[in-house]
């Protein structure tokens, strides 16, 4: 496992030398990692939970890294071996990746000694920003592609080796059913997935021996790409051939894929074609620069596509590259007591929401459909056996009453006293919970344009502290 202690900006460490020299070691933080609201996407899929548990489980800061920072000449010895001898012994609450999570709900809550949460920011914010950008995507790419399903392709567009492995990871998570990158496969416990590009056709005199080569050597397998010369005139009437030779010596074969030239129609003729031959049971797989846009387009024009391979926009996330993720200190507990915290700004997006808190998903028993999300203080309950007024965070006189609901909070514990106590799960049991909890939501509030807006609103107590504190921080300023 790597040890990625020194993943960090070097403001986390100038923090945590203040912290020493002012004696704040044994004061407790609680921080929140949460997104700010993003124009692609009204919710989230976290993702990235199992690889920041793995991050937290191996910090520690090698010989090395303590020579390395004595060289920066920034931090005395004593500093230094503090470090030599840390390890992280707070605790992480977190919502269960695959889970639909909104704006301002915190996806990780760290309550850890100060210099502890702090070191850990930039790395959590890493991990959990890029994994569940990319199950986001995935989740809207594979919406879009139903009821056809969707394999990752974009190894070799993605932003580095760790942003291909751990993006086909969160790809996967989102929805997709296997991955073409034979190491996060291998990692993740998954079937890689693909057959041949156009230079195995180019190599082969012509086209059809080039099919019947390949035929032979996975006849169990044959899916042909059938756009290296001509596509119609010459590849679907080459996999056709090929396809009666492979069932003539009793075998089925998969299909065809298509990776130019438009879609829709290419899918349309090749289908017929196919089907006048008698080859009906043929799947075609398309491919060619797509994501949820290309895919609702496709799907418009009637196109006859059964597996897509998305690629470039996919493992980019082209249109929203970065998450708005940020980790923002919410309490601090000094010999006991918590100091509620919050950063107040001219511009509501940038404010936050103070104290140790939880969030409550309400659901109708009528219909096991969320209704909305409440976010409350930690240690606060909603009582679901009779009515709930629920509020606007901002706009008070906005009131829903909620009748005939449960409510369902949506954190686990991750890590206790440092030590790890989420079982580990795989990924395709991490894409059943994505399913579940995308199932949990009217149709209205999932759609890729203009969805409904899902109500996330506070407690009452946690909208009063949270005015209690911009009140006195007024009074102070003045």
């Amino acid at each position: 496992m790597r040890n990625l202690t020194l993943l960090t900006d070097f403001y986390e460490l100038t923090m945590m030398y203040g912290y020493f020299r002012q004696g704040k070691t044994e004061e407790v933080a609680t921080f929140d990692l949460f997104f700010r609201p993003f124009e692609e996407s009204n919710f989230c899929i976290a993702a990235g939970l199992e690889q920041a548990i793995e991050y937290i489980e191996n910090l520690h800061f090698s010989n090395d890294d303590v020579d390395y920072l004595r060289a920066t000449k920034a931090f005395n010895e004593d500093f230094l071996t503090y470090l030599a001898n840390f390890k992280f012994t707070g605790s992480i609450r977190a919502v269960p990746e695959g889970t639909v999570v909104f704006p301002y709900e915190p996806l990780l809550i760290v309550t850890a000694p100060i210099c502890q949460a702090q070191l850990v920011e930039a790395a959590l914010l890493n991990i959990v920003n890029h994994q569940t950008l990319i199950a986001t995507k995935s989740r809207r790419v594979c919406y879009a592609a139903e009821p056809a399903s969707v394999l990752e392709f974009g190894l070799r567009r993605a932003q580095g080796p760790d942003a291909a492995i751990y993006g086909a990871r969160a790809a996967v998570v989102g929805g997709c059913t296997s991955t073409s990158n034979v190491l996060c496969a291998e990692m993740f416990g998954m079937p890689p997935k693909g057959t041949h590009a156009h230079s195995w056709v180019m190599s082969f005199p012509d086209e059809l021996t080039a099919f019947k080569a390949y035929a032979d050597i996975y006849p169990d397998n044959c899916l042909l790409l059938v756009d290296t010369y001509d596509t119609l005139n010459s590849g679907v009437p080459n996999a056709i051939k090929t396809f009666d030779y492979l069932k003539a010596k009793g075998y089925k074969p998969v299909g065809i894929r298509l990776d130019s030239g438009d879609l829709a129609y290419l899918s349309k003729q090749a289908r017929k074609m196919m089907d006048d031959a008698g080859h009906s049971d043929c799947k075609i797989f398309a491919s060619s620069d797509i994501d949820e846009y290309v895919l609702e387009s496709l799907k418009q024009q009637g196109a006859r596509i059964d597996i897509y391979g998305v690629g470039t926009r996919l493992i980019t996330s082209n249109n929203t590259p970065s998450l708005g993720g940020v980790y923002k200190l919410a309490n601090i507990n000094r010999a006991g007591v918590d100091y509620p915290k919050m950063k107040i700004s001219d511009n509501p997006i940038k404010m936050t929401n103070p104290g140790q808190k939880t969030v409550y998903r309400l659901f109708g028993r009528d219909t096991d459909k969320a209704i909305a999300d409440v976010i409350c203080l930690k240690g606060e309950t909603i009582d679901d056996s009779k009515d709930l007024t629920i509020t606007h965070p901002t706009e008070r006189w906005k009131t829903k009453v909620v009748t005939n609901f449960y409510a369902k909070e949506l954190y686990v514990d991750a890590i206790v006293d440092g030590k790890r106590v989420l079982p580990k799960r795989n990924v395709y049991e991490l894409q059943a919970d994505c399913k579940g909890s995308l199932d949990g939501f009217w149709d209205e509030y999932k759609r890729l344009s203009h969805p409904h807006e899902y109500k996330v609103d506070l407690s009452d107590r946690l909208y009063q502290l949270k005015e209690n504190l911009i009140s006195a921080e007024r009074k102070t300023v003045k």
